[in-house]
């Protein structure tokens, strides 16, 4: 059996996955993400963008200019593939870049009015794309589900 095989048994209505499997949820969080993330990936990809796009122009949207360190701590992007991120978003004219003027050594970031039509766009896309994700579950189910994953990273958030 090969590793897609294993992630994506085939549904033959059969439940072949061990009760004991199907009641860990650090494994169902496992499975869930990795599905997450192809389908945000696909879809992201299919409008011309990337997971860390998203971010940082919906960090510099909510909490305004911001350098790359900030940029960093903020969408958990590491500092090293920021500045990837930050040439592609401004080789599209998404950010602006400026020299500090309290450190001239750093930039200050900036989302661009292309970058806010953009992130409105992309927040559809997402919009879509959770829509398939919990489509099993209710709209209440939907949001008690995102405020207890939103419990959980926060708690371990603060304990690591």
């Amino acid at each position: 059996m090969t590793r897609a095989e294993a992630a994506d048994p085939p549904d033959d209505g059969a439940r072949r996955t061990p009760d004991r499997l199907r009641r860990r949820a650090s494994r169902l969080l496992s499975q869930l993400t990795a599905r997450s993330d192809r389908l945000v990936n696909e879809g992201l990809a299919r409008a011309d963008a990337r997971k860390w796009h998203y971010a940082v122009l919906a960090s510099l949207q909510d909490f305004g200019p911001g350098s790359q360190a900030a940029l960093s701590g903020r969408t958990g992007i590491y500092r090293s593939d920021m500045v990837g991120v930050l040439n592609e978003l401004a080789e599209r004219d998404l950010v602006e870049r400026a020299p500090d003027p309290d450190d001239r050594r750093r930039n200050v970031i900036t989302i661009s009015a292309r970058g806010r039509r953009h992130l409105r766009r992309l927040d559809k896309v997402l919009d879509d794309l959770h829509e398939e994700l919990l489509a099993p579950l209710s709209p209440a189910e939907r949001d008690q589900f995102v405020r207890l994953l939103t419990r959980l990273l926060d708690h371990h958030a603060r304990t690591s």
